[in-house]
Order: C-alpha cells, then sequence, then structure tokens
C-alpha cells in the first residue's frame, strides 16, 4: 500500500480543489471534489454531479471510486474530500458504505477552505459497518 506522506497528500489535495471546480451543482451550489489513492499509488478523481430528480444525484467519492472500479481497480488506501467550506466536511452515509466495499482500512482527509482538516480511518467514520464478509459466500 502507497504511504500517504506530505507530499502525496499535497498532491491529493490539489488534484481534489480541481476537480471540484468542474462539478455540476446548479442547484445546491456546493461543489465537492474526491480523490482516490489505490495501493499502487494511481490516483481517480471526481466530482458532485447533481439532477433535477435529487436522488440521481452522484457524490464526489462515489464518482472517483467508480471511475476507480471503470479502471479495473478495487484497492483504496486514501480517500480525500474538498468542499469549498469554512469548515471540512466528512462523506455522508452512501458514500462511507460504498468507500468500505474497497477500502475498509482506507485512510479518509477531508479539507477545505479553512485551516480545517478532518482526519480519520473509514472504520472510524463507520463503525461496525456492513461488507462483503457479512454475505457468509
Amino acid at each position: 500500500m502507497t504511504p500517504l506522506n506530505d507530499s502525496t497528500l499535497a498532491e491529493l489535495v490539489r488534484c481534489a480543489r480541481a476537480v471540484a471546480a468542474r462539478a455540476y451543482a446548479p442547484y445546491s451550489r456546493f461543489r465537492v471534489g474526491a480523490a482516490v489513492l489505490t495501493g499502487d499509488g494511481t490516483v481517480f478523481d471526481g466530482c458532485n454531479v447533481e439532477n433535477a430528480s435529487y436522488g440521481l444525484t452522484i457524490c464526489a467519492e462515489r464518482n472517483a471510486l467508480f471511475q476507480m472500479v471503470g479502471s479495473g481497480r478495487t484497492d483504496v488506501a486514501a480517500v480525500v474530500i474538498y468542499t469549498p467550506t469554512p469548515e471540512p466536511t466528512a462523506p455522508c452515509g452512501a458514500c462511507r458504505q460504498v468507500i468500505n466495499e474497497f477500502g475498509p482500512n482506507a485512510l479518509v482527509v477531508s479539507v477545505c477552505d479553512g485551516p480545517g482538516v478532518i482526519t480519520r480511518r473509514l472504520a472510524e467514520l463507520l463503525p461496525g459497518a456492513f461488507g462483503p464478509e457479512n454475505l457468509g459466500s
């Protein structure tokens, strides 16, 4: 697994901020960007894409994760989320569940326009998570 050193974290933050600018958020005006780091050091990014039928909206984190899966990867080492807010915003419950599918031990870092940062392991954000091991296959 690729270590998340200061240089790698800075690159993930830069990536998440850049992709947030491309978000399609005409309803909430809440542009979110996410960068996913795989175990081999590959980075995938995604932004939120809203829809007039709100339930069809996709969060930035899931967008990035699905880009990763579409490229044949399934191993998440870290996820960085950027929100244009004074305080960082942790991922929603649906995104936590999807991160768990591919990175139950992933590091999740939320950054913002202010100085605050939330840094947690996925297991801290989603204790007792439901995952593939619960299906007993």
